[in-house]
């Protein structure tokens, strides 16, 4: 019998967005993102008031659950009061009105984020609003409408995409008679009645106390968080620096993370081709993924000075996505946009989002600096989908999920024969075959790996998943001048790709460069600074070919904290042990070995694992017999 794994629960959802937020970042930046900054401050502090909280505000959005839908309500007339009062100082072109839905729904919780039909509903409500204005769906109306004192437009019933029925919608008008983003006129004409009265007896006390609140609330700065230089973790590098957040998804559906985090990484792969950029791996900045964190403390982890946030929407052919480009050094939002597109344009949208982020960011680049984010992908959605899918089953790094991925890249590659990432895909499934002795025919998983490459490079030459699957395959064929080169090659391609500098580092410590082998892997963890353990026991491995065993052991004794059962972990410590003599553990570390993989072979290991030199093959499989491994 399946059980349910995510909890559901009813609540009521509070969906907000400004309206016209294009019109006014294109006019002006700055100002646009100070102001809604400024707002979206005073409205988490109103949903804090009515016992809401936040779930997400990404770009120019804000989504809020209640407990209480009387609560969510009020809350959302209070929020167009108070912006409604904002407003009326700014110039009419520089207003910012945020339109706002509510509906009572079921949603399913997942952490602190909730998905399902009950955001949908409320995100169409939302698109049905006035600026300025409310929209709430019928099941709200149905318990607030003898409740509160307001009055309600019936909109009649809407239809809302991937609901089956029509939702009926109503209009909230604040006052009796009167639309949200009325409130300020009626107001202000009682707070006159009542000013003219109170200044004929106490004329300075109003004045002074006027000026306090207008000090207190309006004219002094709002307090800016910003990272600081002196916590980062690594020295800030001397070029621009950024870490992708990944984006949220908020299509209501757990099955679209594909979706969402395929995006984030394509904007990570563009920009790590720029050698003008320092730009974060994907592996580290997606330990922050489905967590509350703050763009400061990214910046001060991570040792960066610029983070992108944003969310995509999926639902059938549109797509929503937003993003926002934040100095964690000044606390300025540099840019932000938010693209309402036909899914069949996701391309353009993720080229766009990247050209506007390096120009966010100062860069200018050459004509072939350009063309190097232009490569070729395809223009087949569903090949992109497929493609996308395929990937995320790759990386979780298993056979069945292996399969998984290369039935994706095949029929990815039905759908678009020229779709040079679907070969290269391919290609890193047979690789993984070989590597993880999941194929019963290496030899031949190894040709069909080399095809799949050779072809993917045919159709995109600056394809780095290709040209490291060729690096690899040349390491396996013990072709180490080859595979050098062909690794080197990619990492001109993409100097940022942490992977890529990482396998470098691997190639050439098999080839007997290991004090090469050491800067490459140094390189690779700064960019990735919250790396795999895989990353650090590949370091400690290199320090014990150039005998400094003692760095070794520290190492990969620190990576155990994250994987105690890491195979090459206990395989490193084993070598450094023996070599410094000290039999007891070397012993210890070698049942760990046989613990891990019982059918684990030093005679194999030395036919399989392709050292270019005698005295590297001497060194290794000499210490892991002294440590009574056969």
């Amino acid at each position: 019998m399946s059980t349910e794994v995510f909890k559901r629960k009813l609540t009521a959802i509070l969906s907000a967005d400004v309206k016209g937020y294009s019109r006014l970042m294109r006019e002006d930046e700055e100002a646009t993102i100070r102001t809604l900054t400024s707002y979206r401050t005073a409205m988490a502090d109103l949903i804090e008031q009515f016992r809401g909280r936040v779930v997400d505000s990404p770009g120019d959005n804000l989504l809020a659950e209640f407990t209480s839908v009387v609560d969510a309500v009020n809350c959302a007339v209070e929020i167009q009061r108070e912006l409604a009062e904002r407003n009326a100082e700014l110039p009419e072109d520089r207003r910012m009105q945020f339109r706002i839905g509510v509906n009572l729904g079921d949603v399913i919780e997942e952490g602190e984020r909730i998905y399902g039909d009950g955001v949908n509903i409320a995100a169409r409500m939302e698109g049905l609003a006035e600026a300025g204005g409310i929209c709430i769906s019928g099941t709200v109306y149905d318990q607030v409408k003898h409740k509160l004192g307001l009055e309600y437009e019936d909109l009649g019933q809407q239809e809302v995409k991937n609901i089956a029925e029509p939702v009926p919608a109503y209009r909230v008008l604040s006052f009796p008679g009167a639309a949200a983003h009325r409130v300020v006129k009626a107001k202000k004409a009682v707070e006159r009645r009542w000013r003219n009265t109170v200044l004929a007896i106490a004329a300075i006390l109003v004045v002074g106390a006027a000026a306090w609140v207008i000090w207190n609330y309006y004219l002094r700065p709002a307090p800016v968080e910003v990272a600081s230089v002196d916590k980062m973790a690594y020295p800030l590098p001397d070029k621009p620096s950024i870490a992708v957040l990944p984006f949220v998804n908020m299509s209501g559906d757990p099955k679209q993370e594909y979706f969402s985090d395929g995006i984030t990484e394509e904007i990570i792969t563009a920009l790590s081709k720029l050698p003008k950029l320092f730009v974060i791996a994907r592996n580290s900045t997606f330990t922050y993924k489905g967590k509350p964190v703050k763009v400061q403390q990214v910046s001060q982890d991570l040792g960066v000075r610029y983070v992108l946030e944003g969310s995509v929407r999926k639902a059938g052919d549109k797509v929503r996505i937003t993003a926002q480009l934040i100095d964690a050094l000044t606390g300025r939002h540099l840019w932000a946009e938010r693209y309402d597109r036909r899914l069949k344009d996701i391309f353009a949208v993720q080229d766009e989002i990247t050209m506007k982020i390096i120009t966010a960011m100062g860069v200018k680049l050459t004509a072939g600096e350009q063309a190097r984010l232009s490569a070729k992908g395809t223009d087949n959605l569903d090949a992109y989908l497929k493609y996308l899918e395929g990937r995320e089953h790759l990386f979780r790094f298993n056979k069945d999920n292996n399969l998984l991925a290369r039935q994706r890249a095949e029929e990815a590659m039905d759908l678009d024969p020229e779709y040079s990432n679907a070969h290269a895909l391919l290609g890193k499934t047979h690789i993984l075959d070989v590597w993880f002795k999941w194929s019963k025919s290496p030899k031949e998983s190894l040709v069909r790996a080399f095809e799949f490459a050779k072809k993917a490079l045919a159709l995109d030459e600056s394809n780095i998943v290709a040209r490291r699957a060729l690096s690899h395959i040349y390491l396996l064929k013990r072709q180490h001048d080859k595979a050098i080169a062909e690794c080197e090659r990619t990492v001109s391609y993409a100097p940022n790709a942490a992977d890529s500098i990482y396998n470098l580092g691997i190639i050439l410590r098999f080839s007997g460069r290991a004090k090469e082998a050491i800067s490459m892997h140094e390189r690779a963890i700064r960019l990735n600074p919250m790396p795999p353990a895989s990353y650090l026991y590949q370091l400690g491995l290199c320090y014990t070919f150039i005998g400094e065993f003692e760095k070794a052991i520290a190492i990969c004794n620190k990576a155990l904290d994250q994987n105690p059962n890491d195979l090459v972990g206990r395989i490193t410590l084993a070598i450094a042990y023996s070599s410094l003599g000290r039999e007891e553990e070397a012993r210890a570390e070698a049942a760990e070995v046989l613990r891990i993989n019982p059918k684990f072979s030093v005679e194999y290991a030395s036919k399989t694992w392709p050292y270019k030199n005698q005295a590297d093959r001497d060194l290794v499989f000499g210490a892991l017999r002294k440590a009574g491994l056969k």
